[in-house]
């Protein structure tokens, strides 16, 4: 008897992402809640002493810090990923479906002067022109993104277009919203969802990146990224005030790799049983039609 593919998970994947994302995403997002009250400030960089993890280079409660300090790097990246989305999805679907040349080089060339420069060091050649808060930073992040998630979602929406059946919907005189977000939208979705973990995850490292080099958020900040960079003189005297948000910080980005690969993983699995069970159906249903006209 043959064996259905695709059926049998491998759910090891999704579990160590989910297992490795948990604690860091869950203190991001809850940890402001239930941080409670500082208290009194203590020496610089002291080891235990009432203090779960020490305390860091102005004498605050490390824990403290840690609970505080998710939040605006996990929402700056979210915020950063969705609107580069916002400007690359309708660029890239109207230069790929556009029959104007005109049109094409006016939306995608502009890109290229953005492409043609590091993203960081376009971050930091603003940064020093402007003061960037919270939301600067994430309009900065998104700005780097636009074109190669442009890019990506045009390359895939032209593969798509070339296909007969949008000939066939523009000969039926549908709608170019119907064209775009209906079909052609629908077909990009497993190409968005495989470079929506790949553009999180370099999200989070430029959010992170900005803020250890002091852009977007204050020195004194309560930032993973910032108490990496402002603890990091006192490592060999309190490491906990730079191992833990260090370590938090690797484990949301290993996480979200994981999760993004499991799902798709999955996707394509599933996309396998489903053709499989086709093959299956038509080759018994020709059987049946071959034996009905042998025997009739």
């Amino acid at each position: 008897m043959r064996t259905e593919p695709g059926t049998g998970r491998r759910p090891g994947r999704f579990a160590l992402g989910l297992a490795v994302i948990a604690l860091p995403l869950a203190l991001a997002l809850l940890g402001p809640v239930f941080a409670g009250d500082s208290g009194p400030r203590a020496a610089s960089f002291t080891p235990g002493d009432g203090h779960w993890l020490g305390t860091d280079f102005v004498g605050r409660d490390v824990w403290h810090q840690v609970l505080h300090g998710g939040r605006p790097v996990v929402l700056t990246a979210l915020a950063a990923t969705a609107l580069a989305y916002l400007v690359a999805l309708p660029a890239g679907l109207a230069s790929a479906l556009t029959h104007r040349r005109w049109l094409e080089e006016l939306l995608m060339r502009p890109q290229d002067v953005l492409l043609a420069v590091p993203s960081l060091l376009l971050i930091l050649m603003v940064a020093s022109v402007l003061s960037p808060g919270g939301v600067g930073l994430a309009l900065l992040i998104a700005l780097v993104n636009v074109p190669d998630a442009a890019r990506i979602v045009r390359a895939a929406a032209a593969e798509t277009a070339a296909r007969p059946a949008v000939e066939a919907l523009r000969m039926q005189g549908e709608t170019w919203w119907r064209v775009a977000v209906g079909y052609v939208g629908r077909c990009l979705l497993r190409t968005l969802a495989a470079d929506a973990g790949t553009r999180l995850t370099g999200a989070l490292y430029l959010v992170s990146t900005a803020a250890f080099l002091g852009v977007g958020v204050a020195p004194d900040a309560a930032d993973w990224a910032v108490m990496v960079d402002r603890n990091r003189a006192g490592l060999l005297v309190q490491p906990w005030a730079v191992v833990v948000p260090a370590l938090l910080i690797v484990a949301l980005t290993m996480g979200t790799n994981l999760l993004f690969d499991a799902a798709l993983d999955d996707g394509r699995r599933s996309t396998g049983t489903r053709a499989w069970r086709l093959r299956n159906t038509t080759t018994r249903t020709a059987r049946r039609r071959a034996e009905g006209g042998a025997h009739p």
